[in-house]
């Protein structure tokens, strides 16, 4: 059984590049099966279909795959083809971690470890979000079930047993953090947030919380707008209506799931002539981005990114080192009972033979017994017969194939079959020998 992640996220890739193989929550099963049908391709047709499972955040984009015949170099080539990128391209942005290494990470992602703010809950809930999608799709089997429950398992007690987000700054509260900066009182501005999804949703409770003087919601499914304003107490707004109502408002945080810029250059522009180039503050929590990037460079904006968020966040010294180091410890036990497991999975089918191979000379030897019974048959004469029965049934592969090796191979087979058959007794050769 293979196991492993392939991804790119913020410590390894720009903003831009990542935008190329963002997907959407609506995008996750088709795309999932079509990933896992172009493994099976080059797959032989005895193998079951792989498991697989996407992560699709503003930081990162990562691809969990398990399975006999599922290979990395295959996922590595779908995913640059997804992105319109060469798969050595691609390489040079992405990482692969194999074996205990996936799991490591896997655990390592779920417990915010591996986040842009050190130790933030709302991967968890992401990747928590992908394994639904991925298990409705029917993508996700035995192996990526265990190892994605362990994940949550793991961040669990991370989350209940260290400090690890004790300090830690959320996007949410960082783009609050940075609106304070230029403006000396939050609730003289006017926010409109666009999007409605689960960040905009956090970030306009950080928001409302300190009661600005107007707040507005533009979505582009105007009911589920209106859903998350009256939660709010704000404005819902239709989207087609931005550029004419942009002017209105101090800070404009957005995040949706559009593949391209919802709010371009020159509707910013307007916008600011209509203000008199009072200044706008701006956040784009998207990937791919909502914003076009340069809008950046007008005076009168303050435009940040997740990327740029992550300036922010600082470090709590050592208190926070030790919380570090505690969480690894955390996740190091949990990576090895997972590889334990998944050692065990390679010698179930073994395991179900041999059972099976045995129950059949079980049921055969006690056919015969009733058999002998039934005519009269001495009963201790029966007993013997069915004990002698198993055992030669029991002995004659083994005496076979070491009948039919020579030299050095029969050698290594006699001391495996001294291992099976006569461990820990005085017959053994190697006690034998030892004694003598």
């Amino acid at each position: 059984m293979t196991v492993f992640a392939l991804g790119l996220n913020h410590n390894s890739a720009s903003l831009d590049l990542r935008g190329r193989f963002a997907f959407s929550l609506d995008q996750l099963a088709p795309t999932l099966l079509q990933f896992r049908e172009q493994l099976s391709r080059g797959a032989r047709s005895s193998n079951a279909p792989a498991e697989a499972t996407i992560l699709s955040t503003c930081n990162r984009t990562e691809i969990y795959v398990a399975g006999s015949g599922a290979g990395v170099q295959p996922a590595v080539d779908w995913l640059a083809q997804v992105g319109g990128v060469s798969p050595a391209a691609l390489m040079d942005h992405a990482y692969v971690r194999e074996g205990s290494a996936a799991a490591r990470h896997a655990f390592r992602v779920a417990s915010g470890l591996d986040s842009m703010v050190l130790g933030e809950p709302q991967i968890l809930g992401q990747m928590k979000q992908a394994v639904r999608e991925a298990t409705d799709a029917g993508t996700v089997g035995t192996t990526l079930h265990q190892l994605f429950q362990r994940s949550f398992s793991v961040a669990k007690e991370v989350r209940s047993s260290t400090e690890i987000g004790a300090h830690s700054i959320s996007m949410a509260a960082a783009s609050v953090r940075l609106a304070g900066q230029l403006f000396e009182d939050l609730s003289k501005i006017r926010v409109l947030f666009v999007g409605a999804g689960e960040m905009i949703e956090l970030v306009a409770t950080h928001f409302a919380a300190k009661t600005p003087l107007h707040m507005a919601v533009a979505n582009r499914t105007l009911e589920r707008g209106e859903k998350l304003a009256t939660r709010l107490g704000a404005e819902a707004v239709r989207l087609a209506d931005l550029p004419q109502r942009l002017h209105e408002f101090d800070a404009v945080i957005s995040c949706t799931a559009s593949s391209l810029p919802l709010i371009g250059l020159g509707a910013v522009e307007r916008a600011l002539k209509a203000r008199r180039h009072r200044p706008m503050f701006m956040v784009d929590l998207a990937v791919p981005r909502d914003i076009e990037p340069e809008v950046a460079q007008l005076d009168d904006v303050y435009l940040y990114t997740v990327d740029e968020l992550a300036t922010l966040v600082q470090s709590a010294g050592e208190k926070r080192q030790a919380a570090v180091e505690q969480a690894e410890a955390i996740i190091e036990t949990g990576v090895q009972s997972f590889v334990h497991w998944l050692g065990q999975r390679h010698t179930v089918p073994l395991i179900q033979a041999l059972n099976a191979q045995a129950e059949d000379w079980r049921e055969h030897e006690m056919s015969r017994a009733r058999k002998l019974l039934a005519k009269g048959a001495d009963v201790d004469e029966v007993m013997e017969a069915l004990a002698r029965g198993l055992t030669q049934k029991m002995l004659h592969g083994a005496l076979a194939e070491l009948h039919s090796v020579d030299g050095e191979q029969r050698l290594q087979l006699a001391q495996t079959v001294s291992r099976l058959f006569l461990r820990n007794s005085p017959r053994s050769p190697e006690k034998s020998a030892s004694e003598n």
